[in-house]
Formats: structure tokens, sequence, C-alpha cells
């Protein structure tokens, strides 16, 4: 491998972590991510008659929103006048009725208050403190305004004995400041992955797809992916009051992400095999990344489902199947990584002693920890230290401190396929006459002349390892 690509490498993987945490540690930079703002339940019963911090009816307007803030979150939170020291789990239900304000200031009723759903929720405490419990989320808002009216039940001998002091109630949703960055964002590198895109094939256009490398043959799938993983319709969001737009944005997601994980195995299992036939190279790992894909479609769309047809609905509730989902979710993992470890153990153990396969396994060793470090960090800082955190899906619990932080993540992935893209382009001196072969050195990375490859010219790959004696002495 020359030194100027590995130059080239050393100083982008550099520079991509360092923008990476300079970004992370300068949270003054673009606007907060949420909004928040709160209503005290003590000052909406001093002017309602008949209602008390144990049972309600809390009825409240909700601050203005806009389709720029995408999705409303109301979370009630409850403090007591308890000093003991110890903890306490109680159940009880809240009831909801959920009315749009139209710009004539005319109610729409959105959840009727005679069929209002009664949903259950946990009550846990600790001394004064209790744990904030989701009251109901919006998936899109049809409306500025919403009137709500929230009523608690089976709280009155929990008020008897710990007297509840105040509920404040808060509505949580995505700054409008931050969805205009984002759009904008995501549209840069939509223009930027459209030509990275095209100036790959362009760079290809001479060869046959047959000789292309393996990577080659991926990065023509990644890249498209990567263009859906932008998403180019993520602007319809606001121009229509739909929920398809965020289903295929969480689609397109998980489809580029898990066609990443496919890449891994493949690639892997493709530098020591050369005869890859659908049923027997690619049907296992399609099989294994397919657990992972119809893992991540579910977690996208099972609870916005759900919600679209009651704003109320929490994944808590249906136990039985949350915990079945999980130990899938774990299952699949662990079968993926197993089969990526042994791939790995094998692909350096048969050829680490081929510096030209030596080099391409370390390149692409190297990406994977850098997409791999990257999507742990949006994990952990996203949804805590749990895979699965109970505020994984609609609970709007995320440790953002500013959209630089989400920025700087969004980018590094895209640049990670940049880097691909440039690496795995064919050298500039490659000639399209010249005879070459399936994952040939000088085809498959970048600057390779025909005097770097180490293992002769074509003609002398093919010839057998036995030669007889003759040949030998034919000079």
């Amino acid at each position: 491998m020359p030194a100027n690509c590995q130059m080239f490498i050393i100083f982008s993987s550099f520079m991509t972590h360092e923008v990476s945490y300079s970004l992370m540690s300068l949270d003054v930079l673009g606007p907060p991510i949420t909004s928040t703002s709160e209503q005290k339940a003590s000052v909406l019963i001093s002017k309602q008659n008949g209602s008390d911090l144990a049972n309600g009816p809390f009825i409240m307007m909700t601050p203005t929103v806009s389709t720029y803030s995408q999705q409303l979150w109301v979370i009630a939170k409850v403090t007591t006048d308890n000093k003991d020291d110890e903890s306490f789990d109680k159940t009880f239900h809240v009831s909801v009725a959920i009315d749009g304000i139209t710009a004539d200031h005319k109610p729409v009723t959105i959840l009727h208050s005679d069929r209002a759903h009664n949903r259950t929720r946990h009550l846990i405490c600790e001394r004064q403190s209790c744990e904030e419990f989701m009251v109901l989320h919006l998936g899109f808002l049809d409306y500025t305004h919403y009137m709500l009216t929230v009523r608690f039940h089976g709280l009155e001998s929990f008020h008897q004995r710990y007297n509840i002091i105040e509920v404040t109630f808060f509505f949580k949703s995505y700054n409008p400041a931050f969805t205009q960055v984002e759009i904008w964002f995501r549209f840069i590198f939509l223009l930027g992955t459209f030509a990275v895109t095209c100036w790959f094939a362009h760079s290809l256009r001479k060869f046959v797809m047959y000789d292309w490398s393996i990577e080659q043959q991926w990065m023509s799938v990644l890249l498209p992916l990567l263009l859906l993983y932008n998403d180019p319709i993520f602007p319809m969001m606001f121009l229509i009051n739909s929920w398809l737009p965020g289903m295929l944005d969480a689609l397109f997601q998980a489809s580029f992400l898990c066609a990443l994980l496919l890449f891994w195995l493949c690639v892997y299992h493709g530098l020591r095999q050369n005869e890859r036939h659908i049923l027997t190279f690619y049907l296992p790992k399609l099989l294994i990344v397919g657990m992972l894909w119809i893992s991540a479609i579910t977690m996208a769309t099972w609870q916005k489902f759900n919600e679209l047809q009651d704003p109320t609905y929490s994944y808590k509730l249906d136990t039985r199947n949350y915990d079945s989902f999980k130990i899938f979710f774990f299952v699949a993992c662990g079968i993926y990584l197993a089969y990526l470890l042994l791939l790995i153990l094998r692909a350096y153990s048969e050829l680490r002693a081929m510096p030209y396969f030596d080099m391409r396994l370390k390149f692409l060793t190297l990406l994977m920890l850098i997409v791999l470090g990257i999507s742990l960090s949006i994990t952990v800082l996203r949804f805590g230290v749990g895979i699965l955190e109970d505020n994984f899906v609609a609970e709007l619990s995320t440790n953002y401190k500013s959209s630089a932080q989400f920025m700087s993540f969004y980018s590094l992935l895209n640049f990670s396929l940049y880097t691909m893209a440039y690496v795995y382009s064919p050298a500039k001196g490659t000639v399209f006459e010249s005879p070459i072969t399936k994952d040939n050195p000088a085809f498959s990375m970048i600057n390779d002349s025909d005097e770097d490859v180490i293992y002769g010219s074509d003609e002398e790959s093919r010839r057998p390892l036995n030669r007889c004696q003759n040949d030998d002495d034919s000079d």
C-alpha cells in the first residue's frame, strides 16, 4: 500500500474523531434539540372548582406548536411530602381527552371525553421525588394548540398517606430552530452523497461489473442506500400531516444500517472466497441480518402505529410482547456478533501472510471500528447505557446537549462512507485495455500501479505454482 494512501487513511480517521469530539465539546454550537415548557397543577386547580392534586381534572392548553415542532410529549412529575427513606411503586390510571384548536379558535375533538382512554401508569417514588411518567405522545401535529383534560384515578389513598404537594406537567417538542438546521444539514449531505455516488460510478464505467472487487460491488449498493439514509423526502414531514414520511425515514435508516452490517459479513468472508453463490454465501448472512432488520423496523413502527390509534398508548402496557421482542433482539445480536468474530478471526489467520490482503483487512477493520464506535456512542448518548433501556421508544429522554453533537455523529457516518468510496475507487493509472482479474490488487485500491503489486503480472498469477525444471532453465 503506498505511503500516501496510508497517510490519507490515518489522517482522515484522525480528523474525523477530532472534528467529532470538538463539536461535541462545543455545546454552544447550534440550537438545542428540544424545547420544554411546564405547567404547575397547583396553579390549575386554583382556577378550577372541584379539582384536586390526586384526581384532577387538569384542563390545560399546550404551548404554540407547528409542523417544525414535529412531535409533542406531555410528561408528568409528582412531588410528595414524604420524608421517609422508603421507596414505593403505586399503580394508578390516567384518562385523557384531547381537542385540537383551529386557527379560528374552534375545538376539534381528537379523543372524545366519553371515550377517554384509561391507561395504567406506575408512580415510582423515593422520598419526596417521583419518577416522570408519560401522559401522552402525539406523533405529528395538525393544530397550533391542543386542549387537554387529564384525570388521575386510584391515587386517593396514596395522597392521604404521602400528601401530594405538586404535579408538574412538561410539554416537550423538537425545537423549530433545530428542525430547520436539520433540514439544511440533511440536504447538504444528500447533495454530497449524490455527487460521491455519481463520481464513484463514473470511475468504474470502464470496467465490467464482473471485474469489480467485492468492496467496489458493495459500495455501489451502500452509496445509494446512504442517499436514502439522508432521506430525500424528509421535508415532506412538514408539508403533509401524515405518519408516512416518518415511517419511511425509519425504514431508510434501518435498511442502510443493516446493509452496512451485511457488508462486513460479506467482505470478511468474500476476501477468502471468490465463488459466492446465493444459497451458500449470501442466504445465511441475509437471514442473520434480516432478524436485526425486522427488530429495527418493529422498534420504529410498533409504538408509532399504536399511538396513531391512541396517543396515550405506552409499550410498558404490553409487557409480554415487549419482553419477547427484547429476547429476540438480543439473540439476533449475539448470533451476528459471534458470526462476524468468527469470520474476522478466520480471515486474519488465513490472509495475514499475504501483504495485499492483509492491507485490505486492516483498512476494513479500521473503518468498521470507527462506524461501530459512532453507533455505540449514539446509542449510549441517546438511549442510555442499556441497549434497550425503557425510554427508547417514545418517551423523549435524550442526552444530546446541543444540535452540534447530533450533527457531528450524523456527519461521521457520511464521511466514513465517502472515505470508503475514495479508497475503493480504481487507481488513476489503471488501464482499461490491460488484462485484469477479479479482486486484482492493482484495480481494487487507490494509487496502486502495476509495479506496486507484489504478486507480479496477471499472466504470472495464472501460472501453476509447481513449475518444471525446463521453465527455470529456459533463459
